[in-house]
């Protein structure tokens, strides 16, 4: 589980591990503390009152050299976040997998994908994305805001996927007409016919402010080219159904972002 979530706590462990409406936690905490005495598990920081654990590098190339996962080897441990601070948003993104299904599909998750265009400089790292095909798209991309962010930066945020799937690259040899294709189709998600669809997670208030929260994201996304679904944490552990904030339309986004030059 730490080898595809990074961080956690013992009592996501147990949720994933342990069977329905059993209490595994003491369990799972004697296998940290011994994994711990390996040097192969560690913790550097806490989610309130709980400790929150994370791989060592000797941990991750154990879990690397016993082909438990695909090869990942640009991924951290996750030890950095936590010790600047970010270890209760780790935590509620693992919350966010969880409520996911990530108990049935776990391995199929890697967290702080980078999404980049070197051309026009936009950068930014997905919480989390999940690798199971649909009919349409290869991934689901997820964000999660844990309350921290102001409203226009997580507005800002979302727009930033438009910007990324609205770039065009040309293709053709020189001298020849050539034509534009989406740079993520191209050199991303190649096996997508459409761009994947944004799956944004509110979290880390109470959930009248997260309903609040939830309507002013609608607004301030709205007419945006690129399929958004939007929820809230404690909604999505109900298993209550998600709200549509964004269709995609990627002739409306070609209409939005210039077109590269031929060579």
């Amino acid at each position: 589980m730490l080898g595809c979530v990074r961080i956690a706590t013992v009592r996501q462990m147990a949720e994933v591990i342990t069977k329905d409406e059993s209490d595994g936690r003491s369990y799972v905490r004697r296998a940290m503390n011994k994994l711990a005495e390996l040097g192969l598990a560690e913790t550097n920081g806490k989610d309130g009152r709980h400790p929150i654990w994370n791989l060592t590098p000797a941990g991750q190339k154990a879990l690397a050299d016993g082909n438990e996962l695909p090869p990942r080897p640009k991924a951290g441990t996750g030890a950095k976040a936590v010790r600047a601070g970010f270890g209760p948003h780790g935590v509620a993104v693992t919350d966010m997998i969880l409520a996911y299904g990530g108990r049935k599909h776990l391995t199929d998750w890697q967290v702080e994908v980078n999404h980049a265009i070197k051309e026009t400089g936009l950068s930014f790292n997905t919480d989390a994305v999940l690798t199971l095909p649909t009919k349409t798209s290869e991934v689901r991309l997820f964000e999660l805001d844990n309350g921290t962010m102001s409203q226009a930066r997580l507005a800002k945020e979302v727009w930033d996927y438009e910007r990324y799937a609205g770039h065009r690259v040309w293709e053709g040899a020189r001298g020849t007409i050539g034509n534009t294709f989406p740079f993520w189709q191209r050199h991303r998600y190649t096996r997508s016919q459409t761009f994947p669809r944004l799956h944004v997670v509110l979290a880390g208030k109470e959930e009248h402010l997260l309903d609040n929260r939830l309507q002013a994201l609608a607004d301030d996304v709205k007419g945006i080219a690129v399929a958004v679904w939007v929820n809230t944490l404690p909604r999505l552990q109900r298993g209550e159904p998600w709200y549509e904030i964004g269709v995609d339309d990627p002739h409306r986004r070609r209409g939005r972002y210039p077109e590269p030059v031929g060579r």
